[in-house]
């Protein structure tokens, strides 16, 4: 069995560009002005919004896995504030169908190793799947699949940066911090003709 299942996705009029690693920028978020948002109403329950400035830091699920302290979201902000106005409108495009890759400014903070996969990660074209090991070998370190799943978990902005695409050796699952049900559910969704959820639910 192959580690890799190649599924086109094959959902009408939606443009699929392939992200790159400078889709993800390695900027080290402070302290500093540090504010999130909560977006309700989306197929996988609320998502928690975390921001540094005018750039993302974070994307929380409830009871994920890793899942920093409420006390190190900052204070409420608005969420027509940057970047959380525009997050959200890519967040709820993704959801009906209409947007596979996202353009969102980020900063993220973590080691050389995990920021690297991170990044690798956003060459996981929508709607396919890698395994451990091969994201492993895109990075030249063939023997590091265990180091990998430990990077892909400590992932902080789901969804964006898709970890939910790295499944086992054979095909299984494996682990997700947000919970095996939403990765099921990410993957099907974006294997299928239709949005997640209807527009009217979705923004």
């Amino acid at each position: 069995m192959t580690d890799v299942t190649h599924t086109t996705p094959t959902k009408a009029d939606v443009t699929h560009t392939t992200p790159t690693k400078a889709d993800v920028t390695h900027t080290t978020p402070t302290k500093a002005d540090v504010t999130h948002t909560v977006l309700d109403d989306t197929p996988v329950g609320p998502l928690t919004l975390v921001a540094a400035g005018e750039a993302l830091t974070g994307l929380y699920m409830t009871d994920q896995r890793h899942r920093p302290p409420q006390e190190t979201f900052g204070h409420p902000a608005d969420p027509e504030d940057a970047p959380f106005v525009e997050t959200i409108t890519q967040l709820r495009a993704y959801f009906r169908g209409e947007l596979t890759t996202f353009d969102l400014p980020l900063a993220l903070r973590g080691t050389p190793f995990q920021r690297r996969v991170w990044a690798a990660l956003c060459t996981i074209p929508y709607g396919e799947t890698v395994s451990y090991g091969q994201l492993a070998e895109r990075l030249g370190a063939p023997s590091a699949a265990r180091a990998v799943g430990l990077a892909n978990g400590r992932n902080p902005v789901g969804i964006i940066i898709p970890c939910h695409r790295v499944v086992g050796a054979n095909g299984s699952l494996t682990g997700y911090g947000g919970g095996l049900d939403r990765k099921r559910r990410l993957l099907t969704f974006e294997r299928m003709d239709s949005a997640l959820f209807p527009a009217e639910e979705c923004g």
